[in-house]
């Protein structure tokens, strides 16, 4: 029983380092992308070199998913994946439920935020563009809000994974308690 605290903790904390990770990488990507003093204007046409935003906002993009594969499988070993015959299966409760709604909600939104913004950061050349040929710098505030998003997902994330860890270890300990008695 000891062993699986130890290994839930350290997936705990290997979730939480790389929600860190993305959060972090966010801010750095915000602070290191373009600006329209950037941009090279030839007549109609632009140029926009590429930003150390691009690569801050793939590493966040990458924390970010393999963080929240790594907490739902978490979730799913200890709340859906159990056998038939355990008795101390755990219902889903409305609580961790709405956790992962949210987690799920919040990662969607912060990869949108964080495939644009990171697109944008691309070199952008003259005639090419971001879209219809036109050169796009990423608005302020595109990288923190994704990283706020991102903690929001992560803190989800291990909200529900703790609401079925204590429910499952809730009933394991009512049913051992009733075999003693």
């Amino acid at each position: 029983m000891e062993k699986h605290q130890y290994g839930f903790l350290l997936i705990i904390f290997f979730v939480v380092s790389l929600g860190l990770m993305s959060f972090i990488s966010c801010i750095i990507a915000e602070s290191q992308k373009a600006k329209e003093e950037d941009m090279k204007l030839d007549n109609k046409l632009c140029y926009l070199p590429e930003s150390k935003a691009f690569s801050f906002g793939i590493a966040a993009l990458i924390c970010l998913v393999i963080a929240q594969i790594i907490g739902n499988f978490v979730i799913c070993s200890n709340f859906w994946l159990r056998k038939d015959e355990d008795s101390s299966k755990a219902k889903k409760p409305k609580i961790a439920t709405a956790f992962l709604v949210l987690s799920w909600i919040c990662f969607g939104l912060a990869v949108i935020l964080l495939s644009a913004g990171t697109s944008m950061s691309r070199k952008q050349l003259y005639g090419k563009g971001w879209l219809d040929q036109k050169c796009y710098v990423v608005k302020d505030g595109v990288f923190i809000g994704s990283g706020f998003l991102v903690l929001i997902s992560i803190a989800a994330t291990l909200a529900t994974s703790l609401f079925t860890i204590s429910k499952v270890q809730g009933e394991l300990t009512a049913r051992i308690h009733a075999q003693l008695v």
